[in-house]
């Protein structure tokens, strides 16, 4: 009942005016209930009732569609100016936060009730994002109990424990008010010198991978918490750290379907709902540019080869991988065309309203369809409803009860 009040601020936003009828299978001539004609003529069908979202897309103006597809970074650990801009002006579609902007329980809390609340006058409600892999990777502050790496997870030999944790983790960031959780990691541990993966990956095989990481996936889920299977089409066999530059891969396709890309496949065939897009150069597949600018990789490969139909964001877009290479509109830009639906700008203001400008102007000059906006703002507003956001305030959070649910799932 609680997710069902949560979610009805988008549902009203999303609804259509009057109730929408049953559409009744027509009626083949001479077998039917016509009224009286004498003819044994079936009456028309009533019309459909409209979609809710394609009604929503028609009444937003470009600014908001193009706001839905940029998440921004934060600043401090409250909200100022800047932010309330993006919200206010650029309707942004949701924000990341990270350990400089999480310094307790209760100012995470109020942090992100003060996002919502300068959403108020939205008709969409925020995703408010975090990484929260457990081990290394986890940004919620003290006295949360410490949540397992993921090669601890799968080193403990039970798949059903990962998904006793991927509820775990769900049910304590619902209680802080995040919506989406940049996990589980995908990746195959394939490099001992991988720089950035190791620990956070499942295990050195795709089967490992696979299970303990789609069982995670699917405890997430049950908490109503967006999960973003990530770094497509795989980050574990690098040597370099993306956050820095750009990592070379030089594998063919067939030697990534063997490997990289089971895990992923896996995961679309068990309805993943988002899958991030690594900033990595394969050459064998696009000489060109990184996978997160690569329609070969991301509509031939991941929507096409792979059948995924649902949310693709991209890894921060101001990592080094991008920002030494690329000009950061134009990357944003070339993202998005090549079958991106959100963009994640993740530090500083100035970048993500270069991003806005740059896709903008994008659309001003012919360069991005309105039809393709479009066809993403569907699929990020279909997300929000099919997960009953809302931007309810959270809080208080019970650590307690938490910290209870998570040692339970990890059997201490």
């Amino acid at each position: 009942m609680k997710r069902l009040l949560a979610a009805i601020p988008l549902l009203l936003a999303l609804a259509v005016s009057g109730c929408a009828g049953t559409v009744k299978e027509p009626v083949e001539p001479g077998t039917g209930t016509g009224t009286g004609t004498g003819t044994g003529t079936a009456s028309p069908a009533p019309p459909a009732a409209p979609d809710p979202i394609q009604e929503r897309l028609k009444s937003m103006s470009l600014d908001e569609k193009l706001g839905q597809l940029v998440i921004a970074g934060v600043n401090g650990t409250k909200l100022d100016p800047e932010t309330r801009s993006l919200i206010e002006k650029d309707r942004v579609g949701g924000f990341i936060l990270y350990k400089p902007n999480i310094e307790s329980v209760e100012q995470t809390v109020s942090f992100l009730n003060e996002l919502k609340q300068a959403n108020r006058n939205s008709r969409i409600p925020l995703l408010l994002s975090v990484d929260q892999e457990g081990g290394k990777v986890s940004r919620l502050p003290p006295p949360l109990a410490a949540l397992p790496s993921s090669r601890d997870i799968a080193r403990a030999g039970k798949p059903e424990r990962a998904r006793s944790i991927g509820e775990a983790i769900g049910e304590e960031l619902r209680a802080f008010g995040f919506n989406v959780n940049y996990a589980p990691v995908l990746d195959v541990d394939s490099n001992p010198n991988n720089p950035v993966i190791a620990s956070r990956s499942f295990g050195p095989s795709a089967a490992i991978v696979s299970s303990y990481g789609i069982e995670l996936m699917k405890g997430l889920q049950h908490q109503k918490v967006i999960p973003v299977v990530k770094h497509f089409p795989g980050h574990g066999d690098t040597s370099v750290d993306s956050h820095l530059d750009l990592p070379v891969v030089d594998k063919t396709a067939d030697q990534l379907r063997k490997l990289e890309l089971v895990p992923f496949a896996d995961a679309v065939r068990a309805k993943a709902d988002s899958v991030m897009i690594a900033h990595i150069l394969l050459p064998d597949l696009d000489p060109g540019v990184p996978s997160s600018m690569s329609s070969k990789i991301i509509t031939g490969l991941l929507r096409e080869e792979l059948g995924f139909d649902g949310v693709v964001m991209t890894d921060d877009m101001t990592m080094g991988a991008i920002t030494k290479h690329y000009n950061l509109g134009q990357a944003a830009v070339q993202s998005f065309n090549a079958g991106s639906d959100i963009l994640l700008v993740a530090h500083e203001y100035k970048n993500a309203r270069l991003v806005l400008d740059a896709l903008k102007q994008a659309v001003v000059s012919g360069v991005i369809a309105a039809e393709r906006i479009d066809r993403s703002v569907s699929r990020i507003l279909t997300l929000k409803q099919r997960y009953e956001l809302s931007d309810e305030a959270a809080g208080p959070v019970d650590v307690d009860k938490i910290n209870a649910a998570i040692r339970q799932a990890v059997g201490k």
